[in-house]
This record gives structure tokens, sequence and C-alpha cells, in this order.
């Protein structure tokens, strides 16, 4: 299933991020025609900015509300869905409540997923810095300094969807733990941290000159209009902002996320993680060193209990001795689960074989 048919599959969550977006928007422009009532009061600039900037810090303080609170899980779910689509090739039925049901089941509370959400996102910013100083040796180059700064900034408005592709991936591995997999996930995306930052950048090249053109299109309608009635041009140019926002975060974030989620989907199953990386990691961001503790911590979820069936049946044992080795495998003496023989860290819990 491509990314543009999972896209128009799972279009429900685009509307659901619609009605959210023109409720925030909804309640801005009611304050902003407060706000133009105000100046016509004055008819002051000074007022006028004031005004301006006060607006924006409602708007702020509003858009968090919502977003965070709602927001969060509607993208949680979409995740979830998109997960379940690029990996099994079909959308499952009534997907609103199939995605609600996910991340309840996944992450319990509101809460777990918010932690979660923030280490990973908090860890792959850190990454993404310590993997840019590279581009500081390059600086002597003549010209070489506006093109790494232009590439960071492709690369910083990517790195949100990053985010999210890898806690679609806490949707996939069903038999960890969140923080476990979520750890997991910001491993695959430093091993594979190339061709995704790549896809990133084309599709995020596209989508800021989509921005670019709405934003224009939509200022000028609305620059006229309100000349004609002789409102000031700073309303139309916040309104234009307003229309460009929900228009980008109901519809282009929701195609960008399918675009990238279905690029790491398809290399994150193949993926052989190493997990010598944990340590370097480790190293690099005290985000993913928090990330990884926790998922050492958490209790495994039910089905974990089937790797350690087998390997009991196998012959293991709960005590951490060494791994059994039979046919080609090789258990794990913390976790017991299988793992292919010759392989250094356990795929499921990271722990030296």
């Amino acid at each position: 299933m491509t990314a543009g048919e999972i896209y128009r599959k799972t279009f429900p969550f685009v509307i659901s991020k619609l009605l959210l977006a023109i409720l925030t928007a909804g309640i801005a422009a009611v304050l902003l025609a407060l706000g133009v009532g105000i100046y016509w009061l004055f008819r002051s600039e000074t007022v006028a900015v004031i005004v301006f900037i006060g607006w924006l810090g409602a708007v702020g303080l509003i858009r968090f509300a919502i977003m965070h609170w709602f927001g969060y899980m509607v993208k949680a779910g979409h995740v979830a869905v998109i997960a379940e689509a690029v990996t099994t090739g079909r959308v499952p039925d009534n997907q609103v409540s199939y995605g609600k049901k996910k991340v309840i089941e996944r992450f319990a509370t509101s809460n777990v997923y918010f932690v979660v959400d923030k280490l990973v996102s908090g860890a792959v910013r850190q990454i993404q810095r310590y993997v840019e100083k590279a581009g500081k040796t390059l600086d002597f180059i003549p010209g070489m300094k506006a093109l790494v700064g232009l590439a960071k900034f492709f690369v910083s408005i990517s790195l949100s969807y990053i985010d999210e592709c890898c806690l679609g991936w806490t949707f996939y591995k069903k038999e960890q733990g969140a923080f476990k997999s979520a750890a997991d996930g910001v491993v695959i995306y430093a091993q594979n941290w190339k061709t995704l930052l790549k896809n990133a950048a084309l599709t995020m090249a596209i989508v800021i000159v989509t921005m670019i053109i709405v934003i224009a299109v939509v200022f000028v309608a609305l620059g006229l209009l309100f000349r004609l009635l002789d409102w000031p041009g700073l309303a139309a140019f916040a309104l234009a902002c307003l229309v460009a926002w929900v228009i980008k975060w109901a519809f282009i974030d929701s195609y960008i996320l399918a675009q990238m989620m279905t690029a790491y989907m398809r290399v994150a199953p193949s993926t052989q993680i190493t997990f010598d990386l944990y340590g370097k990691l480790s190293g690099v961001s005290s985000k993913f060193r928090e990330l990884a503790d926790k998922g050492k911590n958490e209790r495994p979820p039910a089905g974990a209990a089937e790797s350690r069936n087998e390997w009991d049946t196998a012959g293991g044992g709960a005590g951490g001795s060494e791994p059994a080795a039979s046919g080609g495998s090789a258990f794990c003496g913390q976790c017991g689960a299988k793992n292919k023989a010759g392989t250094k860290f356990c795929g499921s819990c990271g722990a030296k074989l």
C-alpha cells in the first residue's frame, strides 16, 4: 500500500484534525475581531501592536490547550492506524475507534504517551545536533556555511515527523513495553538516518513551497477584502496565517506523516538493531538514556511471556544463566527471547548474548 493510498484511506483522521483546527482558528478569529474593534476605538499604531502581541499570546495558549489534550491523541491514533496499514496492507474497520483502542492498550493513559513522545522528541533532536556538528568542519569551503544552514532548516522541520515514526514502531512491536519499543525506534532512525532524512527533505521542500503559495493566495484575497472595508492589513495577514495553519495541520501534516511513516516502516522491520548503539546514543543524548532506562525498568506486556515459555521449553531457566543454542538459535538469558545464532545482542531486550 503506497503512502498516497494510506493518506486517502485514513481520511477520517484528517477530518478529525480539520475539526480541531477549525475550532482553534475560530476562537482565534473571534479574538482577532475583538482586537480589531479595540483598534477602531483608539486608531493608534501603538495600540495595534500591543493588541496583536496580546492576540498572539492568547492564540498560543488556546492552541496548546486544544492540541495538547485532543490533538495529540488524534495524531497518536493516526500513527497507530498508519503503522497497521503499512505493515499489514489493510486499514482497520472503524479506524478512529481502532486507533483510540490501540493508544489506550499501548500507553494506558495519555500521560504515558506524553512522556514517551517528549523523550523521543528530545532524543531525536539531541542526536541530530550531534550529527550536524560534522557540517562545521566544512565551514572553510566558500558558500558551505549557507548550504549547511539551509540543510539544517529542512532537517529541523522534518524531525517532528521522525518522532512520530519512532512512536509508530511502538505499535508494531506489541510484545515489548512502550518505552523499550520507542528506544528501539530511535536506534532504527539513527541507523537509517541518511535514507529517512533524504526522504524528509524532499517532502518538506514540496510542503514549504505549497505553504508559501497557500499563504500568498489567502493573504491577497483577504488583503483586498480588508482594504475595501478599511481594516488593518496586519489583521488580514494574521487571518491568512490562521487559514494556512488549518490547511497545513489537517491536510499537509497528515500527508507528510503518511509519507514519512511509510518510508520508516518499510526499512524498520528489516533493520537488525545494533545494541552497541544504545551505549553510544546514551552518551550523546540524555533524553535517550532516560528513555532506555525506563525501557529496562518497565514491566513487559502479557504477550512477552510467550518468549519466556519458548525459552523455558528449550531448556533455559530464569536464573540468568548462559543462553542455550539449538538448531541455529540462541536464547537470551535475561528475557528468554529467541535470537539467530551468532547474534551478539538480544533482539528483544538488548542484553549481550
